[in-house]
């Protein structure tokens, strides 16, 4: 139900191009290390020409979208992976043939604004897409039990993936590439793991996995991008693992994004909701943890939050439309996608 790209393989051309933010002159040195990462791994590369700065773009959007279309559908192309997110790559979704981006699916990879194109492909074809690493933190070695988006590009359809919630994690700071280009350790020194916000107990759901970055999927409610009830009763009879991640809100803005969500219908299929690890300013006596709990509390399924999935590294992998079961005990938190 779900169509899943081709595996990556050894000398297969992995394409890059910018469908939101540019690379500035000053990080441009670490797109080539993320570059001669990728090399290094078996690939080839081929850079587009939208990934210079032009406004809060790389380019006009008719460049942007005609560019990710052709290495979308470049046969040689098995995966995109934009350098990182930005902010308006949702200007795009009107200017996409849809139909050819999924003729003969290529892996999308990315997160943070990557996601609002990741999401769309998903919902409206059925093929999967990949929430994970962008190409800029491809040089960082990934932490145990986690996978990079090699890995899991790479794994053939049917294939089971595990991962689990990060050790450690990073809580502030950010490394400085303009400096040191060449960084691939994660600095993570904050124990991790996530928290069940809903109540008490173990979980252990299963469902197929739909989700993105908060800020920017939340513009997808109530348009044909974002129409999560159409894919669930056409693709999930299973229900879904909703998954969603702050790039860095305050926490009111957080409650209203996921209460916008709630009533658009976005979680009535939903056997779990994932909410990701966020570094977003809180309130005096008001957390994240409450926010979830208030706008997702009473929906009557598990909400487990502090997931690593987004802007505070680590990221796990996660492929729009894996059929997932995730569990969670007082001793460990565990998530498996199944390539079906």
């Amino acid at each position: 139900m779900i169509r899943y790209p081709r595996p990556l393989v050894a000398g297969d051309v992995v394409g890059v191009t910018s469908p939101s933010a540019g690379v500035p002159a000053d990080l441009r040195p670490r797109l080539a290390v993320a570059l001669d990462r990728v090399r290094d791994l078996g690939f080839r590369t081929r850079v587009g020409e939208a990934m210079d700065v032009d406004g809060l773009a790389s380019a006009p959007p008719d460049v942007r979208a005609a560019e990710l279309t052709a290495l979308l559908t470049d046969p040689d192309v098995r995966a995109v992976v934009p350098p990182w997110g930005g902010e308006i790559a949702i200007d795009l979704l009107h200017r996409l043939d849809w139909d050819a981006l999924a003729a003969d699916p290529t892996w999308l990879v990315g997160f943070s604004d990557v996601s609002t194109l990741l999401l769309p492909l998903t919902l409206r074809t059925g093929v999967a897409t990949l929430h994970g690493q962008n190409l800029m933190d491809t040089p960082y070695r990934v932490p145990a039990p986690m996978l990079a988006w090699h890995e899991v590009a790479a794994a053939p359809a049917g294939a089971v993936l595990v991962q689990g919630a990060a050790p450690a994690y990073r809580a502030d700071g950010f490394d400085d590439w303009a400096t040191d280009p060449g960084v691939d350790e994660l600095d993570l020194g904050t124990p991790g793991g996530w928290t069940r916000v809903d109540g008490d107990g173990d979980v252990d759901v299963t469902g197929r996995l739909v989700g993105g970055c908060l800020e920017t999927v939340t513009h997808l409610a109530g348009t044909p991008y974002g129409d999560v009830d159409r894919f669930a009763r056409e693709h999930a009879p299973e229900g879904l693992v909703v998954y969603l991640e702050s790039a860095g809100s305050d926490v009111a803005e957080v409650t209203r994004r996921l209460f916008g969500l709630r009533y658009a219908g976005w979680f009535d299929h939903a056997t779990a909701v994932l909410l990701g690890r966020t570094r977003g300013t809180e309130a005096p006596g008001y957390t994240h943890h409450d926010a979830a709990r208030h706008a997702l509390g009473d929906l009557g399924i598990p909400v487990v939050a502090d997931v690593d999935c987004g802007h505070v590294p680590p990221h796990l992998a996660l492929v729009n439309g894996a059929l997932a079961r995730v569990t969670h005990t007082a001793d460990a938190s565990r998530i498996e996608q199944r390539l079906v």
